[in-house]
């Protein structure tokens, strides 16, 4: 099994998980134009939903990553 197949299958199961988080974390509220900073509650620490905001950020990016990489990779053969 070659790198861009590991790859591949990395970014499908990626690509699975943004998916399932942005349905999981989906609000009705969501195009009323709420700030999109972290919020904490008054005791200071962050919040269930800030958690989900962050892992949804760093799964967007990983898949960003592996699409780019797997371009490069799928141009260089």
């Amino acid at each position: 099994m070659s790198i861009y197949n590991v790859l591949l299958v990395l970014s499908v199961i990626v690509a699975i998980l943004l998916v399932l988080m942005v349905l999981f974390t989906g609000k009705a509220d969501a195009m009323s134009g709420g700030g999109g900073s972290i919020r904490t509650n008054f005791k200071g620490k962050a919040g269930f939903d800030d958690y989900m905001s962050r892992a949804t950020f760093i799964l967007g990016a990983l898949f960003i990553s592996l699409m780019f990489l797997l371009n490069f990779l799928a141009s260089s053969k």
